[in-house]
């Protein structure tokens, strides 16, 4: 009975979401939902399901549900729902609660810390609970972070009855689109995508040396195009992945570092990144869209050099291949060029004939996308239905042939439909990540319900058994994502009360002259003390609540003390830095829950799985630091194809050089100084500009009356570096370096404006008259009253070729060497030991 209560619950939760994010209330007009009550009934969901499905102790019943729990449930899910409940009469008397508004905000807020306590561990509630004690004891503080304290009334009415603490901005994206992409990956994985991409990674990689450590990679790849979490990655393909590691010749230790540094990759992997991705569409005040192609680079490179370093282990310990068909050579390359042209191909056709279907019929095109759509499903699951199904492979299974990529492709055409409609619909139409995922999801929730029945009447089976199997697969699957919601529900309610806590205590002013004072202006201490706080923090709470503590307290540090120190660092490239190290932590001994995960399937000690899995992520640890001072590998100031594919190059060598450092192996075993030297080249590759500044100036000052010419004449989605002086909110006089976007050309003005700027011209005199609230100039630290003073101008420097050219030379040099040296080895061997 209980359970079933639980998985009816837990569908009715995945149906809100469903009916939320898609235009159905609006069509209909009923169940039209504003977003402060879409997160009150999004909370009393987690808290409900928190309660019964999390146990209060080791020690507690597990084959049923106590009374108290059953109590705090329904309580806890009163008090989270209490604002859609109540939303009138609180609105009709803001900031003047009554006794029943402050006895739920009081039990609200105690319930949640126990909800988290059971979801999410002991370390968020006690960083909850600091900043809960900072709000009441504020005057008792230090100086540089001491504030006049909060009395209860005031605490509960800014926590729980407003949006500025529990329902924040934190809830309110867990509700718009973080449950549905995480339904999303859930309904994929139930209809069999996961197992399908795990198989196809093995047909394309097995056969190389090394190649089940780079089917983890591959796979863990293609996992974190549609999942967003580090463990679910680590479960789901690591139980294959890791015993296929083992048994060709790696270590558990090494196998599982594999599969854990490759799986806290699906957080930063496009499309579907981890769920505080999608909060920095809020918090940055960009499209989900232009996230995606500013952190696609670095993700790519990350797996690429993981890729690389997996190869050089695999020469180092001389792993042997996993057995193949014989296929004779000139097969190989037909088929290699077959799948590889005919994967082009039919990209194109499903771009330009969706292209030409909006052409012809206009407004009317979803109806007959829709009806296209169905067709190309249905004839993809008669296609695969003349094929077996692929089955599970046997990780224990003592001989494993390869299977060939297409045997595999075609038995999954149809779980390709999915992916597109969620590419389709955030990259070329640019929906809302909410609705994007609403499309993406309808049509995997076609696909489960309606896949096995159709293979039954294709194949002739019995077609009564497969229907209720493919009931009973969607209501496992709605259930089991909103299973997967309760903890990240949770988590970015609790994140809630930091949030709430710096909005009513102004400790974000203060961690700006905090973080001076320790850095002492130095933005690189700065960014390693940011780093340093994402990984203390992640190895307690989840990758979501970190990057919302440290981006809402760190953020605005770095960027405001940047812009003094004259670096104008883009909002993107910090909130980016924040994102990396959050999700390093899942990795970072001696708490990692990735290596945790990896370690429990390979039979292995955590901690040194930790330790190793660390190493291998060094070269994801390396990119955030590069990004913010070269955010050219974020596609910021790169406008034409031909420099897109520079710098993709010149990155990608520059990270597999790094990799290379790291392993202490290039061609052979390096020696000390050339794991120096190679280190060097990186550094040049990546910032070839440091080298070139020593030398002469990047910029150079233009005088403010050129300032609205130079906005002019900025092109479509470029931007621009100014300099404004002012005195801000403590009195100080400050100077700052900022780095805006500009949108689509046009009157100076208006460009400035777009991004919530208003300048007001007197003269040669130029001054900010308004700034928008939360629009971009705000979020980088521009305020009213800041005068411009300067415009810079890139100025003319010798050609970066050159460190370049001189890096590559060096690199080449150390090959050479090593080759050499190789070769030498090589002849000892042969001629044997002298007599």
């Amino acid at each position: 009975m209980v359970a079933r209560i639980l998985l009816w619950v837990a569908v009715a939760w995945s149906l809100f979401q469903l009916w939320y994010a898609s235009p159905l209330p609006f069509v209909f007009g009923f169940g039209i939902l504003n977003d402060t009550e879409a997160r009150a009934i999004h909370l009393g969901f987690a808290l409900f399901l928190t309660f019964l499905a999390y146990p209060a102790l080791r020690s507690s019943p597990r084959d049923r549900v106590p009374l108290l729990d059953w109590v705090l449930a329904v309580v806890g899910g009163f008090a989270g729902a209490y604002l859609f409940l109540f939303y009138v009469q609180l609105s009709g008397r803001p900031g003047q609660p009554t006794t029943l508004d402050l006895v739920t905000g009081t039990v609200g807020i105690l319930l949640l810390l126990e909800a988290t306590r059971r979801a999410l561990g002991l370390p968020m509630v006690v960083v909850a609970c600091v900043f809960i004690f900072y709000t009441f004891a504020g005057q008792y503080m230090p100086d540089v972070i001491q504030h006049r304290g909060a009395s209860l009334n005031k605490f509960l009415n800014h926590q729980w009855l407003t949006t500025e603490g529990v329902f924040g901005i934190a809830l309110g994206v867990s509700t718009s689109f973080v449950f549905l992409f995480v339904l999303f990956g859930t309904l994929l994985e139930k209809a069999g995508a996961g197992n399908w991409m795990m198989q196809i990674s093995i047909a394309l990689l097995g056969h190389l040396r090394g190649g089940p450590a780079k089917v983890a990679v591959v796979s863990s790849a293609l996992n974190g195009v549609v999942s967003g979490s580090s463990v679910s990655n680590v479960v789901s393909g690591g139980i294959f992945t890791i015993p296929l590691m083992k048994r060709t010749g790696l270590s558990g230790v090494k196998a599982g570092a594999i599969e854990a540094s490759a799986s806290i990759n699906g957080q930063i992997m496009p499309p579907v990144m981890g769920a505080a991705a999608f909060l920095m569409v809020e918090y940055v005040g960009i499209p989900y869209s232009e996230i995606v192609k500013h952190a696609l680079l670095p993700a790519v490179f990350s797996y690429i050099a993981l890729l690389y370093m997996v190869h050089l282990e695999a020469i180092k310990m001389g792993l042997k291949t996993i057995p193949q068909r014989p296929t004779p050579a000139r097969e190989r390359m037909l088929r290699m060029g077959l799948g590889l042209s005919g994967s082009v191909l039919a990209v194109c056709i499903v771009y330009y004939g969706i292209v030409a279907i909006q052409a012809v019929f206009g407004g009317t095109a979803p109806p007959v996308l829709a009806i296209a759509g169905v067709a190309l499903y249905v004839t993809s699951v008669w296609y695969s239905s003349r094929y077996p199904d692929l089955a599970l492979d046997d990780p224990n299974a003592p001989i494993l042939e390869l299977p060939r990529a297409w045997d595999v492709t075609r038995t999954g055409l149809d779980f390709l439909i999915p992916i597109a409609v969620l590419l389709w619909c955030l990259m070329v139409e640019q929906m809302s990540p909410g609705l994007s995922a609403f499309w993406a999801t309808l049509s995997i929730l076609g696909i489960v319900a309606t896949r096995k029945p159709l293979m039954a009447v294709f194949r002739k089976e019995n077609l009564a058994a497969s229907v209720r199997a493919a009931w009973d697969d969607l209501i496992d699957g709605l259930a089991l994502g909103a299973r997967n919601m309760i903890g990240i529900g949770i988590a970015t309610a609790t994140a809630g009360i930091v949030v709430g806590t710096i909005t009513l205590t102004g400790l974000g002013l203060m961690m700006t002259e905090l973080v001076e004072f320790i850095s002492g202006g130095n933005v690189i201490l700065m960014l390693i003390l940011i780093a340093a706080i994402s990984l203390v923090l992640g190895m307690g709470i989840p990758t979501t609540a970190n990057y919302i503590l440290v981006a809402t307290l760190m953020a605005p540090v770095v960027v405001d003390l940047g812009a003094q120190a004259g670096l104008p660092i883009p909002l993107i490239a910090v909130h980016l830095f924040v994102f990396y190290f959050g999700i390093m932590a899942d990795i970072t001994p001696p708490v990692g829950l990735a290596a945790f995960a990896a370690a429990a399937i390979s039979k292995e000690d955590p901690i040194a799985t930790g330790f190793q899995g660390a190493l291998y992520s060094l070269r994801t640890a390396i990119l955030p630091f590069v990004f913010i001072f070269n955010p050219a590998i974020l596609l910021i100031g790169v406008d034409t194809w031909p420099q897109t594919i520079w710098v993709a190059t010149v990155s990608l060598i520059a990270i597999l050089l790094f990799s290379a450092a790291t392993m202490n192996w290039f061609v052979i075993k390096s020696r000390l100084w050339e794991s120096a030297a190679l280190l060097l080249i990186c550094f040049t590759l990546f910032r070839p500009d440091w080298w070139l500044n020593q030398v002469s100036p990047p910029y150079e000052e233009l005088p403010a009356s050129e300032f609205l010419s130079a906005v002019a004449q900025t092109p479509a989605d470029g931007r621009i570096n100014f300099v404004v002086e002012g005195v801000d909110l403590m009195g100080e006089d400050v100077r700052k370096t900022v780095n805006v976007p500009l949108g689509e050309p046009g009157e100076p003005l208006e460009r400035l404006r777009g991004i919530g700027l208003t300048i007001t011209q007197a003269g040669d005199a130029l001054m900010i008259s308004n700034v928008d609230f939360g629009s971009y100039a705000k979020r980088i630290g521009l305020d009213v009253g800041y005068d411009v003073v300067a415009v810079l101008r890139k100025a003319d420097q010798p050609s970066s070729l050159i460190p370049i050219g001189l890096a590559l030379a060096a690199a080449t040099g150390v090959a050479g060497l090593q080759f050499a040296r190789a070769r030498k080895q090589a002849d000892r061997k042969e001629t044997g030991p002298a007599r």
